[in-house]
């Protein structure tokens, strides 16, 4: 099911997906932080995050290379800003997250920038099914088994963003 919705930003596209996640801000906080809780869904980082940037390997993609990112926002619990670094600059993807947190629930907003080089159709799915291998991480502590072939249908709903 089509959770992301399109929004305007400061006269930005962006793709919005939310999630509320039954856990403190810190422990998600440290799932979309640490390298290693990170690797349990999405990725790994290696560098000193203290210099603006960090090189990320995607764990869950094939014959992905090594990227740079660039920390743009890191402000502890609650907000982290990054966008990747590339020569042609229709390849940088810009992301932001956002967690507020109430009664033992935290809600992440996620955020990508949209351009006209960036797919909603594809790019919609890809952060359908890493959102929620990020919520089984956390609930269970565990590497996600959430599969991709579940979310390739919504490529379709998707389209229907991407016209709007």
């Amino acid at each position: 099911m089509l959770t992301g919705s399109r929004q305007t930003r400061d006269g930005t596209d962006h793709l919005v997906l939310t999630r509320r996640l039954g856990a403190p801000v810190e422990d998600v906080w440290a799932a979309i932080t640490r390298s290693g809780r990170l690797a349990l869904w999405f990725c790994t980082w290696t560098g000193d995050p203290t210099t603006g940037r960090v090189d990320v390997r995607w764990v869950f993609e094939e014959d992905m290379p090594v990227e740079t990112y660039v920390i743009d926002a890191c402000e502890e619990p609650r907000h982290l800003g990054v966008r990747s670094v590339a020569d042609d600059p229709t390849q940088v993807w810009t992301l932001d997250a956002r967690l507020d947190s109430a009664d033992g629930v935290t809600t992440l907003t996620f955020a990508q920038v949209l351009t006209e080089d960036v797919d909603v159709r594809e790019v919609g799915p890809g952060w359908e099914y890493y959102l929620d291998r990020l919520e089984e991480s956390v609930r269970t502590g565990e590497v996600s088994t959430v599969a991709w072939e579940d979310y390739e249908a919504l490529a379709e709903e998707y389209a229907v963003l991407a016209q709007g």
